[in-house]
């Protein structure tokens, strides 16, 4: 089995590539989504409808399979490499991937309530929630390239470091677009 190894590491890299991409669109989609049911009639009907009909093929055709894929072909690995599971490090990453299925799961209802024309959130709010897969996503490739030669403490306040400057980054970018709506 372990023949096999690079193929499967291949194939579960590609779709933590994948599911990632639709982590990181889909909250986009939410925020035009959540800005077209303030416009007037029928701009609104309009675009609400395109949104529902591209999150609902993001979600169902790429997210949703990527994330099966990819926690299938990991547990294949670890199958093959059941020492790692003795190691610190996959400890914290799975951790980490706990998190990544939370915010995911977290996702998908908000997608069933905003096809149900409920918006309960705002677009600021959805901007910073765009961040999250970000800050995971770190976590979990630093953990998983340096493994055993990682510091924590650094580890730590790097993530923290990258919340700090995605959240001063929409900061700015909410001051440019208020200037500049076209932005």
């Amino acid at each position: 089995m372990s023949e096999y190894y690079n193929y499967i590491k291949a194939l579960h890299l590609i779709f933590v590539v994948t599911w990632f991409a639709g982590l990181f669109y889909i909250p986009r989609l939410f925020i035009y989504h959540i800005e077209a049911s303030l416009k007037p009639s029928p701009e609104k009907e309009i675009l609400g409808h395109q949104l529902k009909l591209m999150t609902k093929r993001l979600w169902f055709i790429i997210t949703w399979p990527s994330a099966v894929l990819c926690t299938l072909f990991a547990i294949w690995l670890l199958v093959i490499m059941p020492g790692w599971l003795e190691q610190g490090w996959m400890h914290i990453k799975l951790v980490f991937v706990l998190l990544l299925f939370v915010y995911h799961l977290k996702c998908h209802q908000i997608f069933k309530q905003l096809q149900r024309d409920e918006v309960k959130y705002t677009s600021k709010f959805m901007r910073i929630w765009n961040e999250g897969a970000t800050l995971i996503l770190f976590a979990v490739v630093f953990l998983a390239i340096l493994k055993s030669t990682f510091s924590w403490v650094f580890g730590l306040v790097g993530i923290l470091g990258l919340g700090i400057l995605l959240m001063l980054g929409i900061k700015l970018y909410k001051r440019i677009r208020d200037k500049n709506p076209n932005a």
